[in-house]
Parts: C-alpha cells; sequence; structure tokens
C-alpha cells in the first residue's frame, strides 16, 4: 500500500485549508467505502467487500469532534449494516444527495463550506458542487474528477477513507 502520508506535503496550501476547516464529512458507500463490485450469489444476495482500515480512521475524526454520514442512493442492507457496524449515520435510497446534503447542513448548523464529499461516480456530481472540500477516490469515473479539490491516492475499499480521515486528523494537529 502506497504511504499516502508522504504527499500531504505535495497538497496545494488552499486545500490544506480547507482540510482544516471540516465539520461533517460525507461519504458515498459504493466505490468509496467498497471496491465498487458486488458479489451476488444464486439467491440473489449480495455481498461487498469493504476495507478494515477504514474503521479506525472514522473513530479519529470521533476524536476530532468532526461529524460523518454515508449518503447512498443503494437500499441494499450491507449498506446499513456495515454503517452500523463503524458507527455511522446512513442515509441511503437517496436519488439526489446534494438535496440531503443540504438538509444536514442546515439541521446541524455547518455551512456547507465546513463540509467534505467523498464520492466516485456522476450520481455524487450534486454534492461535490456544493461542499466546500470536493473529495473523489482514485478509481473514480473520469468525468468526476475535475470536480475534485482532492483525489486519493487510493482506491475505493482499499484504505480511501482511512487516508482521508488520516489526512484530516494530521493537518488538524
Amino acid at each position: 500500500m502506497e504511504n499516502y502520508l508522504d504527499h500531504i506535503n505535495e497538497i496545494p496550501e488552499k486545500t490544506k485549508n480547507l482540510f482544516k476547516n471540516i465539520k461533517l464529512v460525507a461519504f458515498d458507500f459504493d466505490g468509496v467505502f467498497t471496491d465498487n463490485y458486488v458479489y451476488s450469489n444464486d439467491k440473489g444476495e449480495e455481498m461487498v467487500k469493504s476495507s478494515k482500515l477504514d474503521g479506525f480512521g472514522l473513530s479519529k475524526l470521533d476524536s476530532l469532534g468532526i461529524k460523518k454520514v454515508i449518503l447512498s442512493t443503494e437500499t441494499n442492507e450491507s449498506v446499513k449494516k456495515r454503517a452500523e457496524k463503524l458507527n455511522i449515520d446512513c442515509k441511503y435510497g437517496l436519488v439526489h444527495k446534494e438535496e440531503k446534503l443540504k438538509e444536514i447542513s442546515k439541521n446541524q448548523k455547518i455551512d456547507l463550506k465546513n463540509i467534505a464529499f467523498v464520492g466516485n461516480d456522476i450520481n455524487d456530481i450534486g454534492s461535490l458542487k456544493i461542499c466546500g472540500l470536493p473529495i473523489v477516490v482514485r478509481d473514480s469515473h473520469p468525468e468526476i474528477i475535475n470536480f475534485a479539490k482532492y483525489v486519493t491516492v487510493l482506491k475505493g475499499g482499499n484504505g480511501a477513507v482511512r487516508e482521508v480521515c488520516d489526512i484530516i486528523e494530521r493537518l488538524n494537529q
């Protein structure tokens, strides 16, 4: 695994400042917490793969007082179960994630400029456009890369969530 912490010095100062002012991180699930693959059996049951590294990273956000939420279009039970295990609020079955992000911003009294959104596909563009720190994982759909102020070194489902959490922690020390 590439040491993404070695790349912190390469992050532009303006982007580092965005990381320092984050009060909430919103994550897509599929392709961010997972490797964007789905495994299905002959009963139609689905399973996904996610990284154990991410859980400890999310606890770092807790220790910094940074809120976290998963925003997903999926209605798959595995999203809900993984979110419960990671102790992260999860809003799933969403058609327009950006509308839910605005609602969360208003209800939590957190300005959108103090929210990071981590996505990987074209249905994340709306959220990437309205948040203060748009982040995409390394293996995102090519059409969304230009919306990001930070692209992870690691791929979705392979520690990208942990990378984001570690960078936030490192820049807030």
